[in-house]
């Protein structure tokens, strides 16, 4: 178990397999990344209660461009708290084909959240649930679970926009926000807007459960070829047997912006993370220590948690956002990684 420990951690370029850095300065892979690149992720995020005032007052006087300045900051003015060792995956903005109103082409609709749809913060009746969240509707003064995937679809009810393919929709379910570009060469944003407070089940998981693909090499790829190969009940089927649903809200188009993310700020390419809220606060700076989805290559850098996730559960959790468009989906999709996350805490 020791030798398998020592492996593991060569591989993601820690020093050791038993001795944790100590200081910012000791982070494996530290003086590799060009830490003035993540200072303006700190700062969309850098807000109490996640962090003091004064820090995000003094983040935001570094000189601009200046990695000297940028790496003393956060080597003094930071503690290291270990999360862990854990999995690391990917996710990303998708662009997909849409319109504005149902036709032949575009048959899909992606709902808005129903007025009858209720969401419930767990933590206000458990201290220890604090951040989990539930969602259903209310009749006969109880709340009772909202409908699934298969029951919404067959309902009905209001569409924002008018996509191409069922799949297409399933995905963007699964990334939480996308950009539709238009017949006219218009694009939309469109955010997150609820859930139906259904667990999430991994479709992947099922295939391999099934034998329908090798369990390594599950990927978003992979899950979208068989959907693709598949008869269009079938397919249907399949995701239905994931019960949970998203709705889905217009937001202002930003080209040159990710998404917002559950902390209410644009999401950053490989400076922005989703984690578990309950074990990570959102805004802390966090140390990744894992490898390129498709290179293998170590993968060490400083980003922000700012994000949440249906999957994202556990101390050492993490999904890494990777931006939009195709080589962000090449990346994203196969990513699962073995990883080590360090909480970078303000110091004292």
């Amino acid at each position: 178990m020791i030798r398998a420990a020592c492996a593991a951690a060569l591989l993601l370029g820690l020093a050791a397999c038993t001795a944790l850095p100590r200081h910012v300065a000791e982070l494996p892979g530290w003086g590799q990344d060009e830490l003035v690149a993540a200072v303006p992720a700190f700062l969309a995020g850098c807000r109490p209660p996640a962090l003091p005032a004064a820090l995000c007052a003094e983040a935001a006087a570094l000189p601009p461009g200046d990695d000297a300045a940028a790496r003393a900051f956060f080597e003094t003015r930071f503690t290291l708290r270990p999360a862990g060792k854990g999995l690391m995956t990917g996710y990303y903005e998708p662009e997909l084909r849409g319109a504005a109103s149902p036709s032949t082409e575009y048959p899909v609709p992606l709902h808005t959240r129903p007025a009858d749809l209720v969401e419930v913060d767990l933590g206000l009746f458990a201290p220890d649930l604090r951040g989990r969240r539930t969602a259903g509707r209310v009749a006969g003064g109880k709340l009772l679970p909202y409908p699934d995937r298969a029951a919404i679809e067959a309902g009905g009810g209001p569409a924002l926009l008018w996509l191409a393919d069922p799949v297409d929709r399933f995905f963007l379910q699964i990334q939480g926000s996308g950009r539709v570009l238009l017949p006219d060469g218009g694009v939309r944003r469109v955010g997150y807007d609820g859930q139906n407070g259904r667990a999430y089940v991994p479709i992947g998981r099922i295939l391999a459960d099934r034998g329908e693909l090798p369990r390594a090499e599950v990927s978003m790829q992979s899950i979208r070829a068989w959907l693709a190969a598949a008869s269009p009940e079938r397919a249907r089927a399949l995701m239905d047997e994931n019960p949970s649903y998203v709705f889905f809200r217009a937001v202002p188009a930003r080209p040159d912006q990710g998404p917002t993310g559950a902390q209410g700020v644009p999401l950053t390419p490989m400076r922005s993370i989703a984690v578990d809220r309950t074990e990570i606060p959102l805004g802390s700076p966090v140390w990744i220590v894992t490898r390129h989805p498709l290179t293998g290559q170590p993968l060490r850098r400083l980003v922000m948690a700012q994000d949440t996730g249906g999957a994202i559960r556990g101390p050492a959790r993490a999904d890494l956002f990777w931006g939009w468009g195709p080589e962000a989906a090449a990346a994203a999709g196969p990513m699962k990684e073995p990883s080590e996350l360090f909480v970078l805490v303000p110091a004292r």
